[in-house]
């Protein structure tokens, strides 16, 4: 028998803390293997006696105990080495010294000093006028240029939030829609795959559909000649069809019939859109396809087009508002792309538009279709001002903070379908900012003809991030979704004229309802937010409560009996 040893007792284990800052920056405290031992064990094993002959004895093991130090250096999030960290510090975001600006990427300062933070029409020069002599820009001279006002309208900004769904659906919000023609419903999808239609004018006259998508639903388009219908697409690979007043879906494509055969064949839809003029619905799929499908029949016509990069997600389609042949999409190989409807094939762009980094949205203008707006995972805004003129490189490129690395909805520009200018645009903000002690993220309207901010708008009880907004087409109105929840904003100068006294309605849907019923009693209606809006598990109180419409009445209802007795 081969002699063994038996540890009898356990070293001392020292741990030695970094006393430089307060929390490590890493998700995981690194050990170094440097420091993990200092000094080391000393064994001495037995010896057999030679006398005995087959008779084996085991003796006594000595050892000398010497404590084992632990050493937990903080770990940068950012470059991985010790000796600093980065990251987010409430609203304070600090630069890892090895990389450049987070903000604009641009080296030599950091995100607390960078000039775009302070003003972000800072660098932006707007583009020259071009005298070309093209066909086109002749065209766009004598049809689309007499509808483009001469002198700018004046921006009306919906900066108050008016009403409030807290946790309306049970995952984040990843698009909203307005109805076409009914001025008081708004639609939305979640990571769920749920359909949310929400009258904000009657609070509670909501509805949630959830069985329409297994997972993500990443973007609908109502029908036009329909209203009563939207088209969705999921990331469970299917396109429906979806009577808003019952719920019934009726699929129009399923890329997966067969179900889960892994990742490397899992088709995924997030581009979509409607081409009225040649009534299909256009949807694309994560591998660079493109697919059509009959509004007439619901069914596929043709075969899938590849658009871009092989294996690349087309997170983005829209039609030309004026010349439906156009089609824009947009992907995360890096491109832009404008394609002719008569024409698709593979590789028959007419133009390709090359970013830095994954294209999260790109839109024409909405009302001559003669501007381009993309966002950009590189932090940029960039606009062309004419696709008739040259699209080497764009009209202004405007540094915006939106480049996330959580699991957040990718932010996206969005053009106000007002603005007769065509120069408004809406987009959340990523970073945040130290408002009065508190850390909010502000929505952002941005002039983009020359790269001002023209509104930052906040409220102190929305502490997490609104990546999802959509303005109004007709109203002066502002829905975003923030997490879970979903806020109506208006203008507070026009709100304040037709209500005098601040009636501002919200609705705590799911377990924040409970926990009101608990804190108030069944019989009670007012929500408070003590269970609103939440931050990496931290419950933050508002300091200004909410009152939906139902308490509102019952205490005008109190005042007028007692007025009687």
């Amino acid at each position: 028998m081969p002699p063994q040893t038996r540890r009898t007792s356990f070293p001392k284990v020292v741990i030695e803390r970094d006393t430089d800052s307060e929390e490590s920056s890493s998700d995981e405290d690194e050990i170094d293997e440097e420091d993990d031992v200092v000094g080391e064990e000393e064994v001495t094993e037995p010896k057999a006696d030679e006398e005995e002959g087959e008779e084996e004895q085991e003796k006594s093991v000595t050892k000398k105990k010497t404590p084992i130090t632990i050493s937990l250096k903080k770990v940068c999030k950012v470059c991985k080495r010790t000796g600093h960290e980065a990251g987010f510090k409430g609203a304070t975001y600090i630069d890892c010294p090895m990389k450049p600006c987070f903000l604009c990427k641009m080296p030599g300062h950091t995100t607390m000093t960078c000039p775009h933070r302070v003003a972000t029409e800072y660098g932006v020069v707007p583009a020259p006028r071009r005298n070309t002599h093209r066909s086109l820009d002749y065209v766009f001279q004598r049809q689309l240029r007499p509808h483009i006002p001469k002198m700018k309208p004046e921006f009306v900004i919906p900066d108050q939030v008016n009403c409030a769904v807290i946790r309306y659906h049970s995952r984040r919000v990843t698009c909203l829609e307005f109805h076409p023609t009914n001025d008081n419903i708004l639609l939305s999808g979640d990571k769920k795959g749920q359909l949310g239609v929400w009258d904000f004018c009657k609070v509670y006259e909501k509805t949630v559909y959830s069985d329409i998508h297994g997972c993500i639903l990443n973007n609908m388009k109502l029908n036009p000649r329909n209203d009563g219908t939207v088209y969705t697409g999921s990331s469970d690979g299917t396109a429906c069809c979806v009577d808003l007043e019952t719920g019934i879906s009726l699929s129009l494509m399923n890329l997966n019939p067969n179900g889960w055969q892994g990742p490397s064949t899992w088709r995924m839809l997030y581009g979509l859109d409607i081409n009225l003029d040649k009534g299909v619905v256009l949807v694309a799929d994560n591998f660079g396809c493109l697919y059509t499908v009959d509004m007439r029949s619901n069914n596929v016509t043709g075969k899938p087009i590849l658009i871009h990069k092989k294996g690349s997600k087309v997170v983005g389609l829209h039609c030309n508002p004026l010349q439906p042949d156009l089609l824009l999409s947009c992907g995360n190989d890096h491109f832009a792309r404008i394609w002719d409807m008569r024409q698709l094939e593979t590789g028959s762009s007419l133009v390709d538009l090359p970013h830095k980094r994954v294209v999260n949205s790109a839109y024409f203008s909405p009302l001559t279709g003669s501007k381009i707006l993309t966002t950009s995972q590189d932090n940029r805004i960039r606009v062309w001002d004419s696709i008739f003129g040259s699209l080497d490189s764009p009209s202004r490129e405007i540094v915006h903070s939106h480049d996330f690395n959580r699991h957040l909805t990718a932010f996206r520009a969005e053009w106000d379908p007002k603005d007769q200018s065509e120069s408004l645009v809406v987009i959340g903000r990523y970073i945040s900012e130290n408002y009065n002690g508190a850390a909010l993220h502000p929505i952002d309207f941005i002039d983009i003809s020359t790269g001002q901010l023209v509104a930052e708008i906040m409220d102190p009880n929305i502490t997490t991030i609104s990546p999802v907004n959509k303005l109004h087409p007709r109203d002066d109105i502002l829905a975003s979704g923030s997490s879970r929840s979903l806020f109506i904003w208006r203008p507070k100068e026009k709100h304040e004229i037709e209500k005098p006294i601040d009636e501002r309605k919200i609705v705590l849907c799911g377990k924040a309802e409970k926990k009101a019923k608990r804190k108030f009693g069944d019989e009670s209606d007012c929500d408070s937010d003590d269970d609103g809006f939440t931050t990496k598990g931290k419950t933050v109180k508002s300091k200004q409560p909410y009152l939906d419409s139902t308490s509102t009445s019952k205490s005008k209802s109190k005042s007028k009996s007692s007025k009687k007795h």
